[in-house]
């Protein structure tokens, strides 16, 4: 554990789904991914977006769940929603009409330009290991107005080139994916923040992403050994605010109890 917060110690990982949840204040729709993005989505309604509609990609809209989802088919997403409607309508009707402002993803690895893969480690044919794949990722990154990004930082998951694109972020470069863009028709904008246990990521005009924030304890040199590339750093690189009793309260006993995703 590190860092504190009202004398109380937080760890890593909970700094991280803290900083993750304020980023998405004054958010409106929220398209929501299993895991991370689920807990970080869920604190935040709690906290700084109570208004936030939550779309999961089982086919609900306005989900204001009793209890932290298990997953995407927990049954537990349907309490108190705006629709239940099929998988094709929440995303045909919804999601590809761009009705959806942040797209929350979680990924394996990630390059500069916040492309992610979530498919496989290693060769497309013969991987080293084989993961769950795009599911509504991809559509998701591609039609989200912005998509915010929730992951664990280390020098095997940000690498100079991933292994599969499965879900598009810059491309090559804010140039390249502005064309690609607009010749496609996707709705969404592209990757906007990136949230890690050392810090907070964003994205400059040149669609590369720069650090904006360094949590407590994270250091420079702690956040270079665990990046395949150069990282640009923000000239005005401020301290993230530790998490407040009351956040750390609410991800340990409503959103977390038993620590899966915060030990």
């Amino acid at each position: 554990m590190t860092g504190v917060a009202d004398d109380v110690a937080f760890s890593k990982s909970e700094m991280m789904i803290v900083a993750a949840a304020r980023e998405l204040a004054g958010q409106r729709v929220c398209f929501v991914g299993v895991g991370l993005p689920n807990i970080a989505v869920n604190l935040a309604k709690r906290t700084v977006a109570p208004d936030m509609e939550l779309v999961y990609e089982a086919g609900v809209f306005g989900a204001r769940p009793a209890r932290l989802p298990l997953s995407i088919g927990d049954p537990t997403i349907v309490t108190g929603a705006t629709a239940v409607v099929s998988m094709f309508e929440l995303f045909a009707f919804y999601l590809q009409r761009g009705l959806v402002d942040v797209g929350f993803l979680g990924a394996a690895q990630i390059d500069r330009f916040g492309n992610i893969n979530t498919t496989v480690i290693g060769d497309y044919a013969a991987p080293r290991t084989r993961l769950p794949g795009s599911g509504g990722a991809c559509e998701i990154a591609i039609n989200a107005r912005n998509v915010f990004v929730i992951m664990r930082q280390s020098s095997r998951s940000f690498v100079e080139r991933i292994d599969f694109r499965t879900s598009p972020g810059n491309l090559g470069g804010a140039e390249q994916a502005d064309a690609i863009r607009r010749a496609g028709g996707w709705q969404g904008r592209g990757p906007s923040v990136v949230v890690t246990d050392l810090g907070i990521w964003h994205f400059d005009e040149t669609g590369e992403m720069r650090l904006d924030s360094l949590h407590p304890g994270a250091t420079l040199d702690e956040v270079r050994e665990t990046i395949a590339w150069d990282p640009k750093i923000s000239p005005s690189l401020s301290p993230t605010p530790a998490p407040t009793a009351d956040e750390l309260r609410l991800v340990r006993e409503e959103l977390d109890p038993e620590g899966i995703y915060t030990k």
